[in-house]
């Protein structure tokens, strides 16, 4: 039995989940309960000064409509760091146990693989995923921990912020229109955000990302054993989608297309409706780097190791797990130390 399942099997023991119609009232975040106080809030964050944006316009944005977009926060070297660290990988792909995900129809029954065991026209193609790059990239890291992006996640948990995984993506993703939460699912469910980082601008028929503005209050979906998918559920990803847009239309919700800028963030909720648009140019590429965060609350323990205390990065106040299945990797690309 491999690390990962151990894990998974003597987490059940300790903590067997219930069977959830909807997250939890009394571990919501602050921000999803009724009437937020975002003044009151705005007043006493010791860090609502220091940032560049209005942090109450955002909070407001968030609760409204289940996401928000930080404009040119992130820096060109910095990304150009990390795209330099992803070329790296790609070109010497053999060297590394690195996994990635491939939604291709021949590799349906295995499609995570490590790298090394793909080839590269594959790898370099459209439905591939690079799974959790950060671990071994310090560009990566400082991407996902940028300081812009973990203030405003801070807000929105009132807690230290644990970022839980990432995935690199070189085209559109091109998948069904879901939520996060049914897939990626912290110890507290409701503790869950994404951030998309705009690694180059976003060109209309590379695969744009959409989204349906105020999804996030959408009415859970049930898979048939409550709101998250497992091997338990009589209800599937398709089922899925197809609920969700239609409830979306039913509630006359906005259907946008995500058209940013390199150094852009869009930052949304674990229960905003979103997809991948088809790739109408295949010569267009959509690079962008998509990371999940969750609080100290609800991700204490790596996913990998349910039972150990994670080996932590700490940066701009938030945390990383070190991947205990991947520690000779860890930091190994070295070229983000450079640029903030």
């Amino acid at each position: 039995m491999s690390i990962v399942n151990k894990a998974k099997q003597a987490y059940k023991k300790l903590f067997p989940a219930p069977i959830l119609k909807d997250f939890p009232a009394e571990n919501l975040p602050w921000i999803d309960k009724k009437n937020p106080d975002v003044d009151g809030f705005v007043k006493q964050f010791p860090k609502a000064a220091q940032l560049p944006y209005d942090l109450a316009e955002k909070l407001r944005f968030w609760n409204q409509n289940g996401y928000v977009i930080l404009e040119q926060i992130i820096s060109d070297e910095l990304i150009d760091a990390y795209l330099a660290d992803v070329q790296e990988l790609i070109e010497k792909h053999k060297e590394y146990d690195i996994n990635i995900r491939i939604d291709r129809p021949e590799y349906r029954k295995h499609p995570v693989m490590k790298i090394r065991d793909v080839p590269r026209e594959i790898i370099e193609g459209q439905y591939i995923k690079i799974m959790e790059f950060h671990n071994a990239s310090v560009a990566g890291k400082k991407l996902m921990l940028h300081k812009a992006i973990v203030s405003f996640l801070e807000a929105i948990f009132n807690q230290k912020v644990v970022a839980m995984q990432s995935l690199t993506f070189l085209y559109g993703s091109q998948q069904e229109t879901h939520q996060d939460f049914p897939y990626v699912v912290p110890q507290v469910p409701s503790h869950l955000a994404a951030a998309w980082i705009a690694l180059e601008d976003v060109k209309p028929g590379s695969g744009e990302l959409h989204y349906y503005v105020g999804s996030h209050k959408v009415k859970k979906f049930d898979w048939g054993n409550g709101i998250f998918f497992n091997g338990e559920s009589t209800k599937n990803p398709t089922d899925f989608g197809k609920y969700l847009s239609a409830e979306c239309e039913r509630m006359g919700l906005e259907r946008r297309t995500l058209l940013i800028k390199k150094g852009d963030v869009l930052i949304w909720h674990a229960a905003l409706a979103h997809g991948g648009e088809p790739i109408l140019d295949p010569e267009l590429t959509r690079k962008s780097y998509v990371c999940h965060y969750s609080s100290e609350l609800g991700y204490y323990r790596h996913r990998h190791d349910l039972v150990n205390e994670p080996v932590r990065h700490s940066m701009n106040g938030a945390d990383v797990f070190a991947d205990p299945t991947l520690t000779s990797y860890e930091n190994s690309f070295k070229r983000g130390e450079k640029v903030n």
